[in-house]
């Protein structure tokens, strides 16, 4: 049985189906751009994790697009921009981490997958945001290691817990920060390190200079002690509390300062020919908060594969013996 032949109909087939491919293949082309957002880009730990997210970018071919965001504002302006750029996602470490809500509301807006890294956010009420993937860190637990790193520092020197100072460079504003520090207090504590010797240093940003400004306080103060311990959130905040004991004539064998993140920070000190009073870090591994996090966002926009709902690291203690077999064993 011969069919009707409709040279026209064919035409108009084959020409939708072409069309048809070719819309597809240019969505298939369609470039992948990630955001990766932190809140201090001068930070050594925030450079780190952009360098490993830019190595994640290189292999899997996307563009990754690096904004600082100081604060709320040049935040929501920073995922707004990221929408107009056609990105599809963004890895963010915010200024504020009550600022969670708005992270989520912009994204929305934009239509942009979010994931936090570092510090997660939290809602209206200090609640975590449960649906945002977040890769941050265990911080009772570090806190707990250099807390445990300090006192086995203290037996060392053959130091009595009684004669020795500890400050605690604070900076409870931000929750992991806080979790951190009362870590390290709560392992001093369970060895016997005596309460009335721990004095808080408030610093207004976790840096070093405003670390060096509020240890520099407590040495004032607290002028009995001949030995001291130093923790704090970051190595940086440590370094400020050494500097400052420096500032005020302790010797480095007189000082213990154990710092949190194995930065660079960490790295220039254990370089110097003699050491000093920054005696350790926990280094935790801006490797993955950097290239796992970016990864994982790459995966979740081409394959749909959102990222586990909470990814917790941990660290291991560094010195400046230690600190090569240290970084290779993390990876690094």
């Amino acid at each position: 049985m011969n069919l009707p032949f409709n040279r026209r109909a064919v035409i108009n087939m084959l020409v939708g189906l072409g069309l048809a491919a070719l819309g597809a293949g240019a969505a298939a082309a369609d470039p992948v751009k990630i955001g990766f957002l932190v809140k201090q880009a001068e930070e050594p730990w925030f450079q780190d994790e952009w360098r490993y997210a830019e190595q994640a970018a290189k292999e899997q071919n996307f563009t990754l697009i690096k904004i600082a965001v100081p604060n709320g504002e040049k935040m929501v302006n920073a995922i707004d921009n990221l929408a107009a750029q056609q990105a599809q996602g963004f890895v963010i470490c915010a200024p504020d981490v009550k600022l969670g809500t708005a992270v989520v509301r912009a994204a929305k807006r934009g239509n942009l997958k979010v994931m936090s890294v570092d510090d997660r956010l939290l809602d209206g009420a200090g609640k975590p945001l449960a649906e945002v993937p977040h890769m941050g860190i265990s911080a009772a637990e570090i806190g707990k290691q250099v807390g445990r790193g300090l006192l086995d520092e203290i037996k060392a020197r053959g130091w009595a817990l009684a004669d020795v100072g500890a400050i605690r460079v604070a900076y409870d504003q931000l929750p992991t920060a806080r979790e951190r520090t009362m870590g390290t207090v709560e392992a001093l504590l369970a060895a016997g390190f005596p309460v009335a010797n721990i004095f808080d240093a408030p610093e207004a940003k976790p840096d070093t200079e405003n670390a060096f400004n509020a240890a520099n306080i407590v040495f004032t103060k607290q002028a009995r002690f001949k030995h001291w311990i130093i923790f704090g959130s970051n190595d940086e905040a440590v370094m400020g509390g050494v500097r400052a004991s420096e500032g005020r004539g302790f010797p480095a064998a007189s000082v213990i300062g154990i710092g949190i993140g194995g930065s660079k920070t960490a790295s220039i000190e254990f370089a110097k020919a003699q050491p000093t009073g920054f005696h350790a870090s926990v280094l935790i591994s801006p490797k993955r908060h950097g290239y796992e996090t970016s990864l994982n966002m790459y995966r979740w926009i081409t394959e749909n594969r959102q990222p586990p709902l909470l990814t917790l690291t941990t660290g291991m203690l560094m010195t400046r013996q230690n600190q090569a077999e240290v970084r290779a064993k993390m990876g690094l």
